[in-house]
């Protein structure tokens, strides 16, 4: 169903597009259809079980290469820091259990995918504008309530979970550093929320070998390749302004929506 060597090649991907605010969901959207590959044939349930399995991958390679600063955070988490978390987590496990697959079955094209692209850029250019008030322990419930709806709406392909919290902690004034923290904290709940609901849904079905072979190359392509990316993250960190990515998301659209209309 997803051939190995495609498989490979969409890990490989998943790496330096989930440490950078461009949305790797896109990219997995988007690499096969301009290479011209029969994507859209494979099941949407299939294709969006590939590419959490592709989070899931990239997760734990973060958790290895960042094991330091998570082992500081965890031993610095108190009950604001709890709440903080759980807020973040709830709306969009809400969202993403009762709606996915009515947003497999409709936001998950190209078209809609570009979009996406567009409007996480929008938000991005938007939220990077604030000042940059608010510093490490000031984040508070309505903080993660904040978080919590961006990442809910990060479930549409091309919004990018990363760039839409950016966009939203930056909303909140917090400083670019800050922002970059709270969105990567904030990422692993999510992900292995999404990588079960997916893992039961699949157990359920029932996975051919052909699948399970492809999947796995995938979650090691992307470990791989995440590893081996760690260090783009401080191109983030570096108190770096978010236009340039929302500058080559626009950029990316473009290309996409002037194909289609070819």
């Amino acid at each position: 169903m997803i051939p190995a060597r495609r498989a490979l090649v969409l890990g490989a991907v998943q790496g330096p597009t989930e440490l950078l605010p461009v949305s790797s969901s896109a990219h997995i959207v988007l690499v096969p259809w301009l290479a011209g590959w029969e994507w859209g044939s494979i099941d949407p349930e299939v294709r969006k079980s590939f590419e959490v399995a592709l989070h899931a991958g990239a997760a734990a390679a973060l958790v290895v290469g960042q094991r330091e600063l998570i082992a500081e955070e965890l031993r610095e988490l108190d009950l604001r820091g709890v709440t903080v978390l759980a807020l973040s987590f709830l709306p969009a496990a809400v969202v993403g259990y009762g709606l996915e697959r009515r947003i497999e079955r409709h936001l998950g094209g190209p078209r809609a995918t570009a979009f996406g692209l567009l409007v996480g850029a929008a938000a991005m250019i938007a939220g990077d504008a604030r000042p940059q008030l608010r510093g490490r322990g000031e984040a508070r419930a309505a903080d993660g309530l904040a978080l919590g709806v961006a990442q809910a709406a990060a479930l549409a392909p091309g919004v990018s979970r990363n760039g839409i919290t950016l966009a939203a902690a930056r909303w909140r004034r917090f400083s670019r550093d800050q922002a970059n923290l709270l969105s990567r904290t904030i990422a692993l709940p999510i992900i292995v929320g999404a990588t079960l609901l997916k893992g039961v849904r699949l157990g359920r079905r029932g996975v051919s070998p052909d699948l399970r072979r492809s999947m796995t190359i995938g979650v090691i392509a992307s470990f791989a390749s995440t590893l081996a990316s760690q260090r783009l993250i401080e191109l983030v960190e570096r108190d770096r302004a978010l236009w340039p990515y929302a500058a080559y998301r626009v950029g990316l659209a473009a290309v996409v929506l002037t194909k289609l209309r070819q």
